[in-house]
């Protein structure tokens, strides 16, 4: 038995805990949080260990600061089967780092800004099909828009029944990945059969598995004069410290690790600034006025933040501990597995006043401190596309709230579904689309060469 002097946490069984955790997770964080203060512990089925649950920014700031510190086995219990053994995701060490050196650059500068033609295009194929005071779940539209671009500008996928091909088999695929029935069968399986629940992912990875290495087969025949900037292209060309290239497995687990954390976490992330904007008509007034005029994106940028600490898409982001933690009287042997809680940190009446109230004014003045506003995690394994994700929020809501009116369908706000790792809109984020008058848009600035 695991003996060691954690922070004390709730007294049920695993299982009720587990049960607690996947129906009504932010209640029961914020049961912990009331009872146990900022750092406690958890016991879920299926883990051999408590799991500590942080909501201190500075316990998080020793946390992620140690980059020795590893990955708890969780992640790589579902993933690796789908993902891959190479995936950026899963490795640990001089390997996680190699990979994310070469993986880093497509996502930042000017470069990314090339991608901003191809999200514009997406949405306004999306808004075309939206017929005059629609009923519709944003959810499921915002997921069609970021797959598109998935496709696009990070496969580069130009043949059209391949992209259809794919546009077809992914979404099962990540469906699959998203249900909580997954999750609970993962954690139970090994107690209670010896069926394989992934078995039917791994026969749908076969036909993907396919059509990925066709593409990347046919990229290499094309060689390094093809003059394509999709990231499956900036990957093949670039090469590790000893001057070799990613292999077509390494470029395979890549691609769908990227779709993994780049494609249901923006959509998820859309669909609830579309809730949070819809029950605050001010907030939602003044950010419509500002992509009218077209002059600046300075609130857009307030709400899409605001929206990412009220309305993280991942809960957790945790590590196993290397060596021992100790801050703000919190002591905690090598080998736990620590995790910030995003949501408890997010909600800190000390750094955020009025912690559960819509105001994207508060990012007007001040960036998001570093350790207290984490919806992409940090230290060595903050998300690599954490910048071209916000770039695609800027571009799909400044294009949307230009060329459509939304109304919410219920006077409700949503409340929070798990689907697998994320916090999604139980419903989707329903509203009742209809057209505007179409605003000038801001010519986008030159991208240098």
């Amino acid at each position: 038995m695991w003996m060691s002097p954690l922070p004390p946490g709730p007294s049920e069984p695993p299982l009720i805990q587990t049960l607690r955790w996947i129906a009504r997770p932010i209640a029961f964080m914020e049961s912990c949080r009331r009872r146990y203060g900022d750092a406690f512990s958890v016991s879920f089925v299926g883990f051999q260990r408590p799991m500590v649950m942080l909501g201190d920014p500075e316990a998080i700031r020793a946390l992620y600061t140690e980059s020795a510190n590893g990955l708890p086995p969780g992640r790589k219990l579902s993933l690796l089967p789908i993902l891959g053994a190479d995936s950026v995701l899963l490795l640990e060490g001089r390997e996680h780092l190699a990979r994310r050196r070469l993986m880093l650059p497509p996502f930042h500068g000017e470069r990314m800004r090339s991608y901003e033609t191809i999200v514009r295009e997406a949405v306004q194929r999306e808004l075309a099909g939206w017929r005059e005071g629609e009923e519709l779940a944003i959810h499921p539209r915002m997921q069609a828009i970021t797959l598109e671009v998935i496709l696009r500008a990070v496969f580069g996928v130009t043949d059209p029944q391949r992209r259809a091909q794919l546009s077809e088999r992914l979404p099962a695929l990540l469906d699959g990945t998203a249900s909580v029935g997954l999750q609970l069968r993962m954690l139970l399986a090994p107690r209670l059969t010896r069926a394989d629940p992934l078995k039917e992912m791994k026969r749908q990875l076969v036909g993907i598995d396919e059509l990925l290495f066709a593409e990347i087969a046919e990229r290499r025949a094309e060689g390094d004069s093809s003059g394509r900037e999709d990231i499956l292209s900036l990957l093949m060309a670039a090469r590790f410290e000893d001057g070799s290239a990613m292999a077509d497995r390494d470029l395979r687990d890549q691609l769908l690790t990227l779709l993994l954390a780049g494609h249901e976490t923006t959509a998820t992330a859309l669909a609830w600034t579309f809730d949070l904007l819809l029950r605050s008509p001010a907030a939602l007034a003044r950010l419509t006025a500002e992509v009218d005029a077209g002059e600046d994106d300075e609130y857009l940028r307030a709400v899409i933040s605001e929206s990412l600490r009220l309305r993280p898409v991942v809960p957790l982001a945790g590590r196993r501990l290397a060596s021992e933690l100790e801050v703000g009287g919190l002591t905690l042997p090598p080998g736990t597995d620590v995790t910030p809680s995003i949501w408890l940190t997010h909600t800190r009446a000390d750094l955020y006043p009025q912690p559960y109230a819509f105001r994207p004014e508060r990012f007007l003045q001040s960036a998001p401190q570093t350790y207290g506003w984490i919806p992409f995690g940090g230290g060595v394994r903050r998300c690599l596309g954490a910048a071209f994700a916000e770039l695609e929020m800027r571009v799909v809501l400044e294009t949307v709230l230009r060329e459509r009116a939304l109304a919410p369908v219920s006077a409700r706000a949503e409340r929070v579904t798990r689907r697998n790792v994320t916090f999604s809109p139980r419903h989707g984020t329903r509203v009742r689309a209809s057209a505007r008058v179409a605003q000038p848009r801001r010519a986008p600035e030159p991208v240098a060469a």
